[in-house]
């Protein structure tokens, strides 16, 4: 008779993808500096920022519970996690407009949707990892 033990499920390995868009935020500022100087730069930064910061937030509220015997918790944590997100997202939009006002808006933007669109990238970059039997 095959003894039959429940499959544990291992969180998802999203560094990979967090790793894509700090370097597609790493490049989009060298390439903001190169052509429109220092203060784009930092505009490309806050950009970039604005999305990375929120994203390593939900990564890690959302990945803290794992296992099909936490089904209800992981549920709960992953809207918090994206309620979370959704509002650290809006305050790093206010502070950097307001404390930091970017001196070019359109590479501002620009960084923010290119590391958005990292995400594009995510069934290649984030490595499931199979079931394992505990």
């Amino acid at each position: 008779m095959h003894k039959t033990t429940p499959a544990a499920l291992r969180r998802p390995q999203v560094a990979r993808l967090l790793w894509g868009q700090a370097l597609v935020i790493v490049i989009a500022m060298v390439l903001a500096g190169l052509t429109k100087g220092s203060g784009a730069a930092i505009s490309a930064l806050c950009g970039g920022l604005v999305c990375l910061l929120p994203n390593l937030f939900f990564a890690w509220r959302s990945l803290r519970v794992t296992g099909a015997r936490y089904a209800q918790a992981m549920v709960k944590a992953f809207y918090q996690a994206e309620a979370g997100k959704f509002g650290l997202t809006a305050v790093l939009f206010a502070f950097f407009f307001i404390a930091v006002p970017p001196s070019n808006p359109a590479l501002f933007f620009c960084a923010y949707v290119a590391a958005m669109a990292v995400h594009w990238l995510g069934p290649w970059l984030v490595k499931r990892t199979p079931y394992t039997r505990t």
